[in-house]
């Protein structure tokens, strides 16, 4: 990953601690530009595979029109509830295809793997069910920022 994180470095992930957060978390908000520039933020279910964002998207929404026009993308993933508990990540860079779209479960050695792990952990699957409706984009972050609140109890507060 390019880019590098200036600001609240105390509370910044490190490598590792990054790694395990976007493993265990289940959804992103994915913002996108469409083509007058204006933003559009959606939901998504995604896998990290520890140098790239995989996103599961339907081929027939505005995020993928969006981002087959422009592959620009930032991704958000971040978890809490009280202000000292907050944790997160952005990712930003450019999301691409990968594979056949609509996905149809046809061989494709880049996606066997991220399949598998994606079936497990969101359909309890060993196996991918393929709809025919969605297709993968793999997003290789150039910048990322992330924060966990939780390492500076009581030394950042609201506004900083």
């Amino acid at each position: 990953m390019t880019g590098t994180q200036r600001r609240s470095r105390r509370i910044m992930m490190t490598g590792a601690e990054l790694d395990v957060f976007l493993t265990e978390q289940r959804t992103c908000r994915v913002a996108t530009a469409g083509p007058g520039g204006r933003p559009h933020v959606s939901a998504l279910w995604f896998l990290w595979d520890g140098e790239a964002m995989w996103l599961y998207s339907l081929v027939r929404s505005r995020r993928w029109a969006d981002l087959r026009r422009d592959p620009r993308v930032a991704v958000v993933v971040d978890d809490g509830l009280e202000y000292g508990e907050l944790r997160g990540a952005e990712l930003s860079g450019r999301a691409l295809p990968v594979g056949d779209a609509p996905r149809t479960g046809a061989a494709c050695a880049e996606l066997e793997t991220v399949e598998h792990r994606f079936a497990a952990k969101y359909f309890g699957l060993a196996a991918m069910p393929h709809d025919g409706r969605h297709a993968w984009l793999r997003l290789r972050p150039e910048a990322v920022v992330s924060w966990d609140f939780r390492k500076g109890a009581g030394a950042v507060g609201p506004g900083a």
